[in-house]
């Protein structure tokens, strides 16, 4: 149980029913009632975990009496309740937890005594590509390659489920992270020890803000500081800023969730939220669905909020019964959330820092696209915006050329054949009678045949990629069911899936399957080519898949500039297909339409989908659902029993998962010729006792960075290209190219990882003139000639030459990833020197041995004349030895001619946890000297 010091005497009991359970009560700290949730959330935090050093009763005091109008300032030490994570980003946890062991086992400890102090779940759910798709062995063929290709790390993950107490493995094809926690792992509020306090998370995926949903304060954060919440340290943050968004009125019929959801971003990008808390509140709050909360939660990472939380009511206990939760967790969420001030009160309006209003019934139908989640588009307008937007991609920009269009059509279907004449016209008629009018819409036909599906016509702007996929939308029953009879009634009226669409249907919970079931609604979902091809991320995270090879053939040979609309968060240039230069996010219902439309130049208000049986034309208003029907066939398709029976066994796995060959025992059987999962190299020569800190002398500089260097440029990510140190390293240890996969596969390889710190490939190295990449200049070899920068760091490792890396402003902002702090260390870089720094990778690079230091205000590398040539010197650093941590340590730099720069560096460790990270080398290893200790 924690302890705490209880300096305000707000420890407790709550008796619920039967129960008594021991909590911490805000109201014994004077001005927690005006706060906002989500910081009366915080408070009971540090009320429960106040331990006289890192946590202090002024901290406590320091948010009872917040100042909404305050620019945050105060730092804190917030302790998640537990961590979840995804199978890419948590891997590297795992095999840290597993290396820990072993540093355990050879300083004569137990190495079952390794386990996380808060609970973490893993689900896998991001390693399903959609190979196969538009048939009904596709979730069958699809799981078979998933396992083929991730069977190495399978196992690791397999052996941890049963080594490790408190983490949990959710095996592949259970569904996705995110809605696994909504429908089943957050409690809302926990009972841990016998005590009571609210459910909070941190998860190493963005998009863990889904939970913020249920009234759960959570958000994504990078593996060090996850790894660090796991195993009981808390996580440094500024006590921030809450914007009110007051909810007002009803969703209008037609209207989805999506559609809020994207006019949320919209606005909150606009205002701009980003290191902020966002909260709903106010008398819409009880007209918005859980569903609904949820995935505006979701979309959190999207419009650049740390969280956007809705409090507690009557909504989220009525979730959580119908996700099948006990009655006596239920009764406590309740009792909890009124005792301390927790449950949602739509006349009280608490203090915010800024605020903002939105009247749901004004929201109208809405997609995103070419490229980012917040360029949101009205329905109405889309065919405009296509047009407006498709000339950035085209470079001909050559106008529509009917004659060019009917050639095409007429060589791609012989007029003996009706049905297929028939079908010509629909293809030419939808993109032709599109090309006509505005911005004369460039227009490149090209004639496709493919085994399956026959002739017909591709041109710019074709919807080539139709996903309902993603944690985002598949959660939400309204949005779901609504597609599904959108389906039904396109199928009755006779109409059919361009031949060009690859479809995905591929939801983030079993419970989909089973309503679809129950409302038989899957037949028609088929026939439109929508078979379920797995449970897992999928389109949204780019595993869409290879397109049939004609069609790929076809985009790539004429530069056609097609699209894809997935019911997804992210719709990133690049991200979606190699082959799709535009991508458009929608809600489920119009992911089926634009399939139906086979075109983004499409104006669903006059252009009809095609014809009916009776050849009348068809338009989307025919086919699209009311909204009674589909709360109707929510209310006679979806129950209780459904969420209960998908989780019975939700750890335990398939046939697949349960046959894996996995090692046994405390320790894991690490495999020498493994390219995936490598033991961690942090805990070689360890001891007991710290080695004192030492200064750094005769240092060189493996990096001079200018501003707005991020973690993107710094982390090892995307595909491996042959010839660099990474794939190098695969080519040694036999690896075709065909089977590189991907660096973020690889997490679990500190190996490969190294040689890809560094080395993305528009990272400017000022070291080098107008050279762009992973290099820098070797100063081990005469001359100091070109390098890559992990090759240079090897040699410079090998001389016994410590290394810094130099910065500009803002050094490390964008996601906070782990391997951009590791990569770091394990290049042998001792100090990090920049003008300011993002605050979760300082933290990062303490956490693993490395000083963060700034330059003097007002200087930079450019300012004090420094090249990265010179030779550094940085002393101050052994008063850490002594328990002080300095203010400023000073910094000598040589020049190659002997003249020197002088300088004071502020200190950037900037509380006692941080410091006595760095005293013992990192967090990794002052936490296993606590838990050998202990």
């Amino acid at each position: 149980m924690t302890t705490s010091i209880d300096s305000f005497g707000a420890k407790g009991t709550l008796e619920v029913g039967d129960n008594s359970y021991e909590i911490f009560r805000l109201s014994a700290v004077p001005g927690t009632e005006k706060l906002p949730y989500a910081l009366k959330v915080l408070a009971e935090n540090l009320l429960r975990t106040e331990d006289g050093a890192n946590i202090t009763a002024d901290h406590i005091r320091s948010i009872s009496s917040w100042d909404p109008s305050a620019d945050p300032s105060i730092e804190i030490q917030f302790t998640p309740a537990r961590v979840i994570m995804q199978d890419f980003t948590g891997v590297p946890c795992i095999v840290d937890l597993a290396t820990m062991r072993e540093a355990v086992t050879a300083l004569g400890g137990d190495p079952s005594k390794v386990n996380p102090l808060s609970p973490a779940d893993m689900v896998i759910d991001h390693s399903v590509i959609l190979d196969v798709f538009g048939r009904a062995d596709a979730l069958e063929r699809n799981v078979d390659l998933e396992y083929q290709r991730n069977g190495e790390r399978y196992q690791f993950l397999r052996w941890g489920q049963g080594a490790f107490d408190d983490f949990k493995v959710v095996p592949p094809g259970m569904g996705i992270v995110h809605q696994v926690n909504i429908e089943y792992l957050a409690p809302t509020v926990m009972i841990r020890n016998g005590q009571a306090y609210p459910d909070t998370c941190v998860g190493t995926d963005s998009h863990t803000t889904m939970v913020n949903g249920l009234g759960v304060l959570g958000w994504g954060v990078g593996g060090i500081e996850a790894e660090a919440a796991m195993l009981g340290q808390p996580v440094s943050m500024l006590i921030p800023r809450v914007v009110g968004f007051k909810l007002t009125g009803e969703i209008k019929p037609g209207v989805t969730a999506t559609d809020v959801v994207l006019t949320v971003t919209d606005m909150l990008r606009k205002h701009g939220v980003v290191g902020k808390f966002v909260e709903f509140y106010g008398k819409g709050v009880a007209e918005v669905p859980l569903a609904n909360r949820a995935t505006l939660g979701n979309m959190s990472p999207e419009f650049g909020s740390t969280a956007a939380i809705f409090p507690i009511d009557e909504e989220t206990v009525n979730y959580l019964r119908l996700t099948g939760r006990s009655e006596e967790q239920l009764a406590l969420v309740e009792a909890y959330a009124k005792e301390q001030g927790m449950w949602h009160d739509a006349d009280a309006e608490p203090n915010y820092s800024e605020y903002l209003e939105l009247d749901l019934g004004s929201v109208v139908p809405s997609i995103a696209g070419p490229k980012r989640p917040q360029d949101r588009i009205l329905l109405s307008d889309s065919k405009n915006a296509f047009r407006r937007d498709i000339h950035t991609y085209v470079e001909d920009h050559v106008a529509a050329d009917h004659s060019k269009l009917d050639e095409a059509v007429e060589e791609s279907f012989p007029a003996s054949d009706p049905a297929a004449l028939s079908f010509a016209d629909d293809a030419a008629g939808a993109v032709a009678s599109a090309a006509n009018g505005a911005e004369g819409r460039p227009s490149k036909p090209v004639r496709v045949t493919t085994p399956e599906q026959g002739e017909f016509v591709l041109d710019h702007g074709a919807v080539v990629v139709a996903g309902i996929t993603s944690c985002t939308n598949t959660s939400n029953p309204s949005v779901m069911l609504g597609a599904a009879l959108l389906a039904r009634n396109a199928v009755e009226k006779g109409l059919s899936t361009k031949p060009w669409v690859k479809t995905n249907m591929a939801p983030g919970s079993q419970v989909v399957n089973d309503y679809y079931e129950k409302a038989g609604l899957w037949p028609y979902l088929e026939k439109l080519g929508y078979y379920l091809g797995g449970y897992g991320c999928t389109t949204c995270i780019g595993n869409t898949g290879p397109l049939p090879e004609n069609i790929s053939k076809a985009i790539n040979d004429n530069d056609l500039s097609v699209t894809a609309v997935l019911s997804g968060n992210r719709n990133f240039e690049g991200r979606i297909s190699p082959d799709v230069k535009m991508n458009y996010l929608a809600s489920p219902p119009l992911v089926i339409a634009y399939g139906l439309a086979g075109t983004m130049d499409f104006d669903f208000e006059v252009d009809p989908l095609g014809q009916d049986t009776d050849g009348n034309d068809v338009f989307l208003k025919d086919i699209w659902p009311s909204t009674k029907e589909i709360e109707e066939t929510i209310a006679s398709s979806i129950n209780q029993e459904m969420f209960v029976n998908s989780y019975a066994n939700v750890f335990k796995g398939d046939e697949r998962w349960q046959n894996l060959s996995t090692p046994e025992g405390d320790t894991f059987e690490w495999d020498e010729n493994s390219t995936y999962v490598r033991k961690a190299p942090y805990f070689e020569g360890m001891t007991m006792e710290t080695t004192p800190v030492t200064d750094i002398t005769g240092a060189r500089v493996l990096a001079l960075l200018g501003d707005s260097v991020t973690t993107d440029h710094i982390s090892p990510a995307g595909p491996i290209k042959p010839g660099t140190p990474a794939a190098q390293y695969l080519d040694a240890n036999g690896v075709e190219r065909k089977d590189y996969n991907s660096l973020g596969s690889r997490r679990g390889n500190h190996e490969v990882m190294i040689r890809g710190t560094f080395a993305n490939i528009r990272l400017r190295n000022q070291l080098l003139d107008d050279v762009s990449g992973g290099y820098t200049r070797d100063f081990t070899l005469e001359g100091g000639p070109q390098s890559f920068i992990y090759d240079a760091s090897q040699n410079y490792q090998a001389a016994g030459i410590p290394l810094v890396v130099l910065g500009g402003k803002e050094y490390g902002s964008g996601s906070s990833r782990d391997w951009a702090a590791k990569g770091t260390s394990l290049l042998g870089v001792k100090a990090v020197i920049t003008e300011s720094f993002e605050r979760i990778h300082r933290s990062n690079l303490i956490g693993m041995g490395v000083v963060p230091l700034q330059f003097p205000a007002g200087e930079s590398a450019g300012s004090l004349g420094l090249d990265g040539t010179e030779t550094f010197d940085v002393t101050g650093i052994t008063k850490l030895n002594e328990g002080v941590t300095p203010k400023t340590m000073k910094v000598t730099a040589t020049k190659t001619d002997g003249s020197k720069v002088e300088f004071d560096a502020v200190v950037r460790i900037d509380t006692p946890g941080e410091a006595d990270y760095y005293r013992n080398g990192g967090i990794l290893q002052y936490v296993l000297r606590n838990m050998i200790r202990g």
